[in-house]
């Protein structure tokens, strides 16, 4: 109930507008976002390489209808690419297609992203496109698709809650594709999601196998094991350690502020790990499904809100 409820208030504009609106809001998304301008992405995404991590930035923003706002996300985003460069980071970036005109006009995104795509490609870094909502997951796929016959350093998300995703990860992974695998974060019908739980921790278990084979890494697929669950990690790490996978052909991922130990953990043992690390002011609805995905970090937030 929980979920559903932070979900329903992601979307939501009379409560976007209550909820940013105090400063005390703004303190808990801390939690989870760098900060609300590019300087703090910067900090940042500095610290999380000192210690061996490598980081994905995403400068918040989705749901764009106005082509003027689109063109100044990518804009920003071209001004990213040019810190990432200067300041020379561990670092890509990660990016919503509704940010940059997918509901305006498919042909003008796909534009938008060339432009991003041939800059990454200019510094040595890579765009990850991220999945949406499942209204997008075909478009998404359609405009990665795509791209992928310009450009090599383009990735794309797969989420474990669809039913649909265990044929689009085999079939992205014979296409040596970069795919980022997570659980899912937005609220879907029963009809085209697993409901539960247990069921979409199976689903991702088979996606990862289906995805890790020899066959698969040999055409250049690589995987980006999103998940912050023990038990998906170490599932992950048990396929990895049967098949002698090498530590070049995959990575792991978590978000900003969310088992960080574990994050340091792995990279001691010898695994990369990147950090999802999003800022921007338009970080509402990325704080409402943090939320919703761990309900308990509420509590969290809470307990330590007041403190110094």
């Amino acid at each position: 109930m929980m979920r559903s409820l932070f979900l329903y208030l992601s979307g939501a504009g009379w409560a976007r507008a209550f909820v940013t609106h105090f400063f005390l809001s703004r303190r808990a998304a801390r939690r989870f976002i760098a900060g609300e301008t590019l300087t703090e992405a910067v900090d940042a995404t500095r610290a999380l390489n000192e210690k061996g991590l490598m980081v994905s930035l995403d400068h918040l923003g989705e749901s764009v209808r106005d082509r003027a706002m689109a063109l100044q996300a990518v804009d920003d985003y071209l001004e990213l690419l040019d810190v990432i460069h200067q300041y020379q980071l561990d670092a890509n970036i990660s990016v919503k297609l509704t940010q940059l005109g997918l509901d305006i006009d498919e042909s003008f995104c796909l534009d938008n992203m060339r432009r991003l795509l041939e800059k990454a490609k200019e510094i040595n870094t890579s765009v990850n496109i991220d999945m949406e909502s499942s209204k997008y997951t075909e478009a998404t796929l359609r405009i990665f698709r795509a791209l992928r016959t310009e450009f090599d350093n383009v990735g794309t998300v797969l989420q474990a809650y669809l039913y649909r995703t265990e044929a689009d990860i085999q079939a992205l992974a014979a296409e040596g594709a970069t795919i980022r695998l997570c659980k899912g974060a937005y609220k879907e019908p029963a009809d085209i999601a697993f409901p539960e739980k247990s069921d979409v921790d199976k689903n991702y278990i088979k996606c990862l196998q289906l995805f890790l084979t020899p066959e698969n890494l040999a055409k250049g697929a690589y995987l980006k094991i999103a998940t912050h669950d023990p038990k998906m990690i170490e599932a992950a790490l048990t396929h990895i350690r049967e098949h002698h996978i090498n530590a070049d052909q995959f990575e792991f991922q978590m978000l900003y502020g969310i088992r960080p130990e574990t994050q340091l953990e792995l990279v001691r043992q010898g695994y990369r790990v990147r950090v999802y690390v999003p800022y921007g002011t338009a970080w509402y609805p990325y704080f409402m499904r943090r939320l919703a995905e761990r309900p308990a970090n509420v509590w969290f937030i809470l307990k330590n809100l007041f403190r110094r």
